[in-house]
């Protein structure tokens, strides 16, 4: 018996060690929860930033930055205010590095023509936001999706072009640009064009470019990106010189939906200090996926030394869990809780890009929403990126004359599911294409003090509504859970958070929100 317990207590300390190695460390996926498409990352040093599609949200472009690729914490947006020049349509921002200043190359939508163009701004100082610098690129109908590289001392971009143009396949070019990286010089060049008679068929895009010896490596997506009938997967080429000519890889696409992820695609590839290879690129849940949005999932690269090529180390689908970069557990809690008090962290807010933002401020415990200058059929919004489907979010609110606070799951400004409380009564509503219309209405339990509203979610498709008084009193709302198909969920997926309507020069006091995750 005594032989036994030694062994016993030897084969667990064995365990114990070969888990800290690291080779029996684990992560899974996603590394970045919640609505965040067409992930840039890079490497400085030893620290990786990275930086998402914000599409019609604001403040625009969320960054992370990670020690391991695994564990992820905000930083904050690319631009607190937005570019003079853009009007919308957020998308895919690139981050570069060099000699001490980060550069992003984004694209967004043109006020003046509702194209969407490349523009690029700058920062030694990621936490201040960045400066922009204006449009940089534009191309026809449409030029989207940069990726900026260097190859023998020189700047160059590349992006996506004609998806807009008929009758043209989709094809991703190439220019030098300048020495600073501010505009573009020299002659335009094509690297890859897409197959409409293969996966390609829905256009090549979201490429990413690294050199590994003697070739250029580029992963790029194709097809459908986007909502309940996406199709999208990802491809490889590679080049001897950037200019190509470029070859496809005999075996794609390499990358393609999976059980447990669906739709993976535009990303892009970094090392590590060790020199292994990662893809960090956005997928959807395949469970309820296109209400969470596409997530930031991680996939490891590994490479055939008899042929030069990279696959990708658990097969052609993104796995739900994989061998960590680092000997670094994966530790993610993804509720929310803040009381509106001093020195509280402040919350990663976002709210609708197409609306003024909110001025909302922290005063005497409360924090203070104030009703939109403009009627908004939703009400002012202020909201938090939702990171999973099955969720309850809780916010407390003091009745205000004249002020409808509540709870909400907001897509655009005219489409929302609500729950809300005035002085006089609880209100359940929903807007769908932009007509708003009260559900179901009942006299407030108690007026005049502090109730909390709940609105629970089941996989982003069902929602049910429900109060609490100081009292101890308690009620739902609704017979049957709220069907939220109605919500759009094309490039982006809807935030859960509070709305105040009412009077002009009034505003919402909220005591306090919790957001959490089953």
């Amino acid at each position: 018996m005594k032989h036994y317990l030694i062994t016993l207590l030897l084969s667990l300390l064995s365990i114990t060690c070969f888990a800290q190695t690291g080779s029996a460390i684990t992560y899974k996926n996603p590394v970045i929860a919640g609505d965040f498409a067409d992930p840039s990352v890079i490497r400085v040093g030893d620290i990786f930033y990275a930086a998402g599609t914000s599409s019609e949200w604001a403040p625009a472009y969320p960054i992370y930055t990670s020690n391991d690729l695994i564990n992820w914490q905000y930083v904050g947006p690319v631009f607190n205010q937005l570019p003079s020049w853009t009007m919308g349509s957020f998308w895919a921002p690139e981050l570069y590095h060099r000699n001490g200043t980060f550069y992003v190359y984004y694209t967004a939508r043109r006020k003046s023509d509702q194209r969407s163009y490349i523009g690029v701004a700058t920062t030694r100082d990621l936490k201040k936001g960045f400066t922009d610098h204006g449009c940089l690129l534009e191309w026809t109908n449409e030029a989207i999706d940069a990726f900026v590289l260097e190859d023998a001392g020189k700047l160059f971009i590349t992006w996506k072009a004609y998806g807009l143009d008929k009758g043209k396949a989709t094809q991703i070019l190439g220019r030098e640009l300048t020495p600073d990286g501010l505009k573009v010089n020299g002659e335009v060049f094509t690297l890859l064009q897409a197959d409409p008679n293969n996966w390609e068929a829905g256009g090549a895009e979201g490429q990413a470019i690294f050199k590994r010896g003697r070739y250029f490596y580029m992963t790029y997506s194709g097809n459908a990106c986007c909502g309940p009938d996406c199709n999208y997967q990802v491809g490889l080429a590679r080049a001897e010189k950037l200019q190509g000519p470029w070859e496809k890889y005999a075996g794609n696409p390499v990358l393609k939906s999976g059980e447990n992820w669906k739709c993976p695609g535009h990303g892009t590839v970094v090392t590590t200090p060790d020199n292994r290879y990662f893809y960090l690129h956005h997928a959807y849940k395949s469970s309820g996926f296109t209400f969470t949005g596409r997530e930031g999932v991680l996939g490891e690269l590994i490479w055939d030394s008899k042929t030069d090529w990279p696959t990708f180390r658990y097969g052609d689908t993104t796995p739900a869990q994989a061998a960590a970069p680092f000997t670094i557990a994966q530790k993610q809690n993804l509720n929310v809780s803040a009381k509106f008090e001093k020195g509280e962290k402040p919350l990663s807010w976002v709210w609708d890009v197409s609306q003024p933002a909110p001025e909302f401020s922290l005063q005497n415990g409360y924090l203070q929403l104030p009703t939109s200058m403009v009627s908004l059929p939703a009400g002012n919004f202020l909201g938090l990126v939702v990171k999973n489907g099955t969720y309850a979010f809780t916010a407390e609110f003091q009745p205000q004359n004249k002020v409808l606070q509540s709870v909400c799951i907001y897509g655009d400004s005219k489409n929302a599911l609500g729950f809300g409380i005035n002085q006089d009564s609880l209100e359940l509503w929903q807007v769908k294409d932009g007509r708003r219309e009260v559900l179901q209405k009942l006299s407030v339990p108690g007026k005049n003090s502090p109730i909390t509203l709940t609105l629970s979610s089941r996989q982003g498709k069902s929602y049910q509504f429900s109060w609490k008084n100081k009292n101890g009193k308690s009620g739902s709302m609704g017979k049957e859970p709220l069907d939220g198909a109605f919500l759009p969920r094309w490039d982006r997926a809807p935030r859960v958070g509070i709305s105040v309507k009412g009077e002009n020069q009034a505003a919402g006091k909220i005591g306090y929100v919790l957001l959490q995750y089953e």
